[in-house]
């Protein structure tokens, strides 16, 4: 009996050894790696490149004065409307004390010529009277009477317009008044009442009273880059999306290309500019950042795939087709594909696979593969 009892327990530990062993085994076997399948189907194709800018008025005028003074008055502010002509400031002149000193001078020696002109044109008319002098002589003193009477009228509007910038003969051409040359709203004043302002000349690019624009005129302007520009020309469709303005598309049309490109960050960039179609119902403000998406070339209902699924070899484009699936595991071979247009997702396939083929994918991730997140 000892020896039957004997027998039975090395049978059973030799049972548990052998479990133990085909367990460990069969833990030690990693499932067979799965993946995703994907299919071609139907579909467009764009092709198309981005250009970063802003979309600017295409007429924007800094108005500046032509005289240097004090702001006496503003009659604009940011935002309004205005028209050509139209009166957005007066300055107030501060006379230069040696050209009011030279004026003066000249009035009072004006007074004193037309005092003797006068004079000498009254006693000149006496004696033409009596006929004592010819014609002549008396049209002499009458010509000189009236040159005295000029000169006093032009001393004293130059002393007027030493003063105060401005005379009664020409108050509406006056230079003191500043106003709108072009219709459109008025985008910033940085000045305000009180500053001192100085004239625009050939020294000076004088001081900006107020910045006018027309927005209804909006152009965009970009920059795109070299590896890009040569597939653009003028005349193509751009659809403009501005940051500040969401769920909403603006339709351009390109315009000019810079034949010359500047240097930014490492990289050359092209400048272009696209008249921007504005929508009535929408306000389009100066400066809005804003993106370009140009169309380079469009393809409707060609084959395409996802272009994930595509592998390069040199020149030579493939995907791998499923041929078999069972236990042991997805098995797929190699198909070399003609490949045409991509927008960088999607890629026309000219030959190689059908609709009925199912293409490799990315590799199924199983929860229990996933990486739990180190706990700081």
């Amino acid at each position: 009996m000892k020896n039957i009892g004997k027998i039975v327990l090395w049978v059973v530990l030799g049972a548990i050894v052998v479990w133990t062993f085909y367990f460990l085994y069969q833990k030690s076997q990693k499932p067979p790696v799965e993946y995703q399948i994907a299919s071609a189907s139907y579909g467009p194709v764009v092709s198309k490149t981005v250009a970063t800018g802003s979309v600017v008025p295409r007429r924007e005028i800094e108005i500046k004065p032509q005289v240097s003074g004090i702001i006496d008055e503003l009659f604009v502010e940011s935002g309004d409307q205005v028209e050509v002509g139209q009166v957005v400031a007066r300055i107030k002149i501060i006379p230069d004390m040696v050209q009011l000193n030279t004026s003066e001078t000249r009035v009072n020696q004006s007074k004193i010529r037309l005092e003797d002109a006068r004079l000498d044109y009254e006693r000149q008319k006496e004696l033409f009277e009596k006929e004592v002098i010819s014609k002549s002589e008396f049209q002499k003193a009458l010509t000189t009477y009236d040159s005295a009477r000029e000169e006093l009228e032009a001393a004293q509007n130059n002393l007027q317009l030493v003063k105060e910038g401005v005379t009664k003969k020409f108050a509406s051409a006056t230079n003191t008044l500043i106003r709108a040359t072009i219709d459109g709203m008025v985008l910033d004043v940085p000045v305000r009442k009180g500053n001192s302002v100085i004239q625009a000349n050939t020294f000076n690019a004088g001081t900006t009273i107020a910045v006018v624009a027309d927005m209804k005129d909006m152009i965009f302007e970009g920059t795109i880059d070299e590896t890009e520009v040569g597939k653009i020309k003028p005349g193509m469709n751009l659809h403009l999306t501005i940051g500040a303005i969401e769920d909403l598309k603006f339709d351009a049309i390109l315009k000019y290309i810079a034949p010359k490109g500047k240097e930014e960050n490492g990289a050359i960039q092209f400048e272009i500019k696209a008249d921007v179609l504005l929508k009535d119902d929408v306000f389009v403000r100066a400066g809005y950042s804003a993106n370009a998406d140009i169309v380079l070339q469009k393809l409707d209902s060609v084959m395409v795939i996802d272009e994930s699924l595509v592998q390069f070899e040199g020149d030579t484009a493939y995907v791998e087709v499923l041929i078999e699936n069972d236990e042991e595991g997805q098995q797929f071979e190699r198909r070399n594909i003609k490949t045409g247009l991509s927008d960088g997702i999607k890629i026309e396939v000219k030959s190689g696979v059908s609709l009925e083929d199912k293409l490799k994918g990315e590799r199924k991730v199983d929860v229990k593969d996933k990486k739990k997140p180190n706990a700081n």
